[in-house]
């Protein structure tokens, strides 16, 4: 009793050091969860009281992403243009605008879809043509390599001789190809998941966005504005967790934070459970693993599966189709020479890049706070779990943590996703 209470002055001063400099807009926000807090049913759960107090809030109080984050791509733009824009925005997906719409449009007319650095990877290798069975000369040697790889990439797994594919100046040869870029983003329509994409409007609840976030698997969620029928804002998972950064001290982010990670289950995943690439695999195996299941990041390990030797996120795809020349010197693009030449490239070019981050672990017993804290300083998305020997013991996500921030209410969704594209019996959505 007396360490709740010592708990609830800590939080009072807090709040009130925070009601008089706001140290930024999610701290505020924090602040009214806070107030929602302190007025919830005593005999509910802390999990009870964060789901009611999240439902109380709608997605318009979420602070606007940067105007890059909200950067938008006209549907006749080209493949090689669209990386660029991604690249130069430091994102790795953005919205597409159909530019036939009419001005009157709906929101859901006016978009198509939502492209991607790895949609854009995937769908070049499966979408090119193979050479001519008449002629075993027919075709250039960019389309017999695209077609090697695509044959490979439609494979259960790519091995040690499928690194081959990619070795040489094989994407300088694409990204400088007609194919490359002549082809427009309207042409890849095909590979996204919705149609456009599922969106928020500002009413619905904070708890919704975040069950997205985690039980469904979305990176980003557009909020979009129906009166002007655009996207008003992206909420991304690394901006909750920023969120929940920043509301350190309050009782609700503490009484929750403090406790150890194996307290609340995580990780998640089971050691023979986690999917990973081993440091002699093709990088495209990595980066296809990554699409198929859906996840954002594999860890790279040595030849025993068992120690983490580094860590390929889906943010660095785009370094096969910005910096193509990095890989010259190297016969084979394995997943341990493709961080090799990333991290060389990075070095010489004195950059620090928000795409590519070293490899960050912890143990069982950090408390969700200190996990929160390292995410959000580093901006990592995942954090690998060892023992103290240094084995893998698992993976936490930025979906995770939320997860066990959150539970979804029986039949909360109800209705909510008649309209969208049916998806395969083996989705979740």
């Amino acid at each position: 009793m007396a360490s709740i209470q010592l708990m609830r002055r800590e939080s009072a001063v807090v709040h009130e050091a925070m009601q008089d400099s706001p140290k930024s807009p999610e701290a505020r926000l924090g602040m009214k969860v806070e107030d929602l807090w302190d007025v919830q049913e005593p005999q509910l759960t802390p999990t009870e009281k964060l789901n009611a107090c999240f439902e109380g809030i709608p997605v318009s109080a979420f602070p606007p992403a940067p105007s890059s984050q909200v950067t938008e791509i006209k549907s006749d733009t080209s493949l090689a243009e669209a990386v660029r824009i991604l690249a130069e925005h430091k994102i790795l997906s953005a919205p597409v605008v159909d530019v036939d719409a009419p001005e009157d449009a709906s929101w859901i007319d006016r978009y198509i879809g939502v492209v991607e650095f790895a949609g854009i990877i995937v769908w070049i290798l499966h979408q090119s043509e193979p050479p001519s069975p008449r002629s075993q000369n027919s075709g250039t040697a960019l389309e017999a390599a695209v077609n090697r790889v695509t044959n490979a990439a439609s494979l259960g797994t790519l091995g040690p001789e499928d690194a081959a594919a990619t070795s040489g100046n094989f994407f300088e040869a694409l990204t400088s190809s007609e194919f490359y870029k002549n082809t427009k983003v309207r042409d890849i329509a095909g590979s996204f998941r919705w149609a456009p994409f599922l969106a928020l409007q500002k009413s619905n609840s904070f708890l919704t966005m975040l069950l997205l976030l985690s039980s469904y698997k979305m990176k980003s969620i557009p909020v979009v504005d129906l009166g002007e029928a655009k996207i008003d804002n992206i909420i991304t998972q690394s901006s909750v967790i920023h969120m929940l950064a920043e509301c350190a001290g309050l009782q609700w982010f503490e009484s929750w934070g403090t406790r150890k990670l194996s307290e609340i289950g995580l990780p998640l995943t089971a050691p023979d459970l986690i999917v990973k690439v081993y440091e002699e695999e093709p990088v495209l195996q990595a980066f296809k693993l990554m699409r198929k299941k859906r996840i954002g990041g594999v860890p790279i390990v040595d030849s025993s599966g068992r120690k983490v030797v580094g860590n390929i996120s889906i943010r660095d795809v785009h370094f096969l189709l910005t910096a193509p020349e990095i890989y010259h010197d190297y016969r084979s693009i394995t997943a341990r020479n493709f961080s090799t030449a990333v991290e060389g490239y990075l070095k010489t070019h004195q950059e620090v890049s928000p795409f590519v981050r070293g490899m960050v672990i912890c143990t069982k017993n950090y408390s969700i706070k200190e996990l929160i804290m390292k995410l959000d300083s580093e901006k990592i998305h995942r954090v690998y779990v060892v023992d103290d020997a240094g084995n893998l013991e698992g993976v936490i996500t930025l979906r995770d943590i939320i997860s066990r921030l959150v539970h979804e209410p029986r039949g909360y969704f109800g209705d909510f996703f008649d309209g969208v594209l049916p998806l395969p019996s083996d989705s979740r959505v």
